[in-house]
């Protein structure tokens, strides 16, 4: 099934760790509906604004699925608002730094440990952004940015 031209339902869906646990990685209507709103009012404009495929390496999360994956208890990946994010060519800061000088319409973007960039999308969006990091006692640190 196309959420958009671009991305497909099993594309934000997908997920090693299910698969492997045998968790059954499936959105609700709601949630469908929140990923396909991702999609059409982030990813489509971010694919359009980079010129090239965005790679999601996590979409949709079910409460299991997070859990096991040591998610935020309030993830907004359990609701399909949420995914993570690479563009090829692209450092994750520079993706992070392009998203955050753009007008696309994201509720929080997270530069995650210089390794990818979560973005949500919801009805009222707060335009957030924060880096995360580990500090010397190997602590996570949100950063407002």
């Amino acid at each position: 099934m196309n959420l958009s031209p671009h991305f497909t339902l099993a594309e934000m869906i997908r997920s090693e760790s299910a698969s492997r646990h045998g968790i059954d990685n499936t959105p609700n209507a709601t949630q469908t509906k929140n990923l396909q709103n991702l999609c059409i009012n982030v990813l489509e404009p971010l694919r359009t604004l980079v010129g090239k495929p965005i790679n999601v390496s996590s979409g949709f999360r079910n409460p299991t699925l997070n859990s096991l994956i040591g998610g935020s208890p309030t993830s907004q990946h359990m609701k399909g608002e949420a995914a993570d994010i690479s563009v090829e060519g692209f450092t994750t800061e520079q993706l992070f730094l392009l998203i955050i000088s753009s007008s696309l319409p994201f509720d929080q973007i997270i530069q995650e440990f210089n390794s990818w960039v979560h973005i949500s999308y919801k009805k009222t969006n707060r335009r957030e952004a924060l880096r995360v990091t580990k500090n010397a006692q190997n602590k996570t640190v949100y950063t407002k940015v």
